[in-house]
């Protein structure tokens, strides 16, 4: 990849910036149906909806999903977006305090792409129990699935619900993983992925014998229970904190399970049975699947940094920018922050 080509192709990203002077648009999160790229963010009280009819390269004007209460956002904290059962699917960690003290996932849904919105429902049946703020959502083969951080018992534990109506109701909240330390990582988010089977896959970052690596745990029933957890990659990362970074994982067409997750001040990608990669230097790596194969971006210190399918060297999207994402199928897009807006870029041609 040329530098004139990448920044020809940055030339072309969109910019989704506040309707007003103090207010920040952040933590974008996509999900790809052919075409059309659905988008939502947060912005202090508010969740944001944006669509793209033509693969991210235009977006109609952002439309407020939801506002009120006091939503967890920054450090991967705010909305997940996905597409199940004909709805378009937003949550997000509200509270009527905020800052940690209490939090909800409140599931909000369109049947209109996007142009008018339900009211919130509840997705963790123990009130406040989601006060961390952190979680993921994915949707495939008929089941949609969210995995958060939970408080409910004391030592923070994986817990996970999902819905096979487009999100309009949500199953009794299941137990993923709990550590027999006491706790998992306190402040990393999950990730979530699910395949064209419904075979769920949750990826978190753990707190065992003092190293914080990162986990995978499957269910292969949906979401309904989950096999024993295994550990990801070679290395372990001995930290007495939380890194607040907890990567990525995708699957690809055939369900192989791909993931990129940041230990000490490097990210990694790793196939099962494969060796770990080393990418780089950088934090907040995030992935999806394309056409060509898998797609990675993270924050390095020169500005987000994406690796495309075939290349043997990353491309740097946006010196300025911060906890990019990306999503993926027949068209495969990054957003990411920056300077209080959001940027889309169409990443064919990578």
């Amino acid at each position: 990849m040329t530098l004139l080509l990448a920044q020809a192709l940055l030339a072309s990203a969109v910019q989704l910036a506040p309707p007003a002077p103090g207010v920040e648009f952040k933590q974008p999160q996509m999900a790809v149906e052919g075409r059309n790229v659905y988008l939502t963010f947060g912005s202090a009280d508010r969740v944001w909806f944006a669509r793209s009819k033509d693969g991210g390269r235009s977006f109609g004007a952002p439309v407020e999903v939801a506002s009120g209460g006091k939503m967890s956002l920054g450090r991967h904290r705010g909305p997940r977006i996905a597409l199940a059962g004909g709805a378009v699917v937003i949550t997000g960690v509200v509270g009527e305090k905020g800052g940690l003290a209490d939090g909800d996932i409140m599931a909000w849904r369109s049947t209109d792409d996007g142009t008018t919105w339900s009211r919130g429902v509840r997705v963790n049946d123990v009130a406040a129990s989601a006060r961390e703020g952190l979680h993921g959502m994915a949707a495939g083969g008929g089941v949609l699935f969210t995995a958060w951080l939970d408080l409910r018992e004391g030592g923070m534990k994986l817990y996970g619900a999902g819905s096979r109506d487009g999100g309009a109701t949500w199953s009794e909240n299941t137990l993923i993983y709990a550590s027999p330390d006491g706790h998992i990582c306190q402040c990393c988010h999950p990730s979530v992925a699910v395949d064209a089977k419904g075979v769920v896959t949750v990826m978190f970052r753990n707190a065992l014998d003092g190293s914080r690596d990162m986990y995978v745990a499957p269910s292969s029933d949906g979401g309904r229970t989950f096999s024993a957890a295994e550990k990801s990659g070679e290395g372990t990362w001995k930290i007495n904190a939380c890194p607040m970074d907890g990567g990525g994982v995708a699957l690809g067409p055939g369900g192989e399970r791909t993931a990129a997750w940041r230990r000490m001040q490097t990210v990694y990608l790793a196939r099962p049975g494969e060796a770990e990669r080393e990418l780089g230097e950088g934090k907040d790596p995030a992935i999806a699947w394309g056409a060509r194969g898998a797609y990675v971006a993270w924050t390095a210190p020169d500005g987000v940094r994406m690796l495309a399918p075939g290349r043997h060297e990353a491309t740097v999207l946006a010196p300025k920018g911060g906890y990019a994402q990306l999503a993926g199928g027949d068209t495969v897009v990054a957003a990411w922050e920056q300077e209080g807006r959001i940027v889309v870029q169409a990443l064919e041609g990578f």
